[in-house]
């Protein structure tokens, strides 16, 4: 199965400001839901803490180099090598942050973007990829608060 990034950023590629998302869209959260449901998301500690909780119906693994981090209803990794040989069995979802996102886009096969059409000030960025080496599977702009792009990219198959 493979690995696949999911994230909403705006037009500067921001994702986050002081550990929070700077912005709401109740759609764009369910899409969210829909998509990671069942499945297993990996986020790091900061995400996690953000959250504040772990995501309802799905196995939730924190990324974290801190060994002694315990979280209810979490498993807790220190090396992501063991989640990517995880992703041979089990659908993965990477949820963030930034350094999270960066760790784990080359094992990339999916990504899943929503861009919103906006700029906006923060300290956290989604990481630029390769765009070339993606397809675009589906696009969809979405007339929200926000209005944004709903964008698959799939990695290209030598």
């Amino acid at each position: 199965m493979p690995i696949n990034l999911i994230a909403a950023m705006a037009l500067n590629r921001v994702i986050g400001r002081d550990n929070m998302i700077p912005w709401k869209i109740p759609g764009e959260q369910k899409r969210f839901r829909h998509i990671t449901e069942g499945h297993t998301v990996v986020m790091g500690r900061k995400t996690f803490e953000s959250i504040g909780r772990p995501l309802p119906n799905r196995t939730n693994i924190i990324l974290t180099h801190n060994r002694e981090y315990h979280a209810p209803g979490c498993m807790v990794r220190s090396d992501y090598r063991e989640i990517v040989q995880k992703a041979d069995n089990q659908k993965i979802f990477i949820i963030g942050g930034e350094k999270i996102f960066t760790l784990f886009l080359p094992y990339a096969e999916n990504i899943y973007l929503s861009i919103l059409q906006e700029e906006f000030d923060g300290d956290t960025c989604f990481p630029e990829f390769p765009e070339a080496d993606f397809q675009i599977i589906t696009q969809e702009r979405i007339d929200a608060t926000i209005p944004y792009l709903f964008v698959h990219f799939q990695k290209k198959t030598a």
